[in-house]
């Protein structure tokens, strides 16, 4: 009989003190998905910094690059019409 009443205690204990762990286990859980959850919203912070950085130097290299084309261009340009000018006057007999 005692010995019966020792084992339906320990049984209560043991059920009361799995219910505790479950709770903790929650608790725990739900710590670990709000760091999840804030961790990335960090990086996507950092990962938005980053790309307005690209894109501002982006746009500056693209506009020194446009800036170089025009140049060579118009260069380029006059070369041809010196050229077409020299080619025409010399089938014209000029």
């Amino acid at each position: 009989m005692l010995s019966r009443t020792i084992m339906m205690l320990l049984a209560l204990l043991l059920t009361g003190s799995l219910a505790c762990a479950d709770n903790g286990f929650k608790e725990g859980g739900k710590e670990v998905g709000q760091g999840f959850k804030e961790g990335g919203q960090k990086v996507g912070q950092g990962t938005r910094k980053i790309g307005k950085a690209t894109v501002s130097v982006a746009k500056k290299s693209g506009k020194a690059t446009g800036k170089a084309f025009k140049k060579s261009g118009k260069a380029t340009g006059k070369a041809f019409k010196h050229a077409g000018k020299e080619t025409g006057e010399a089938f014209s007999g000029k």
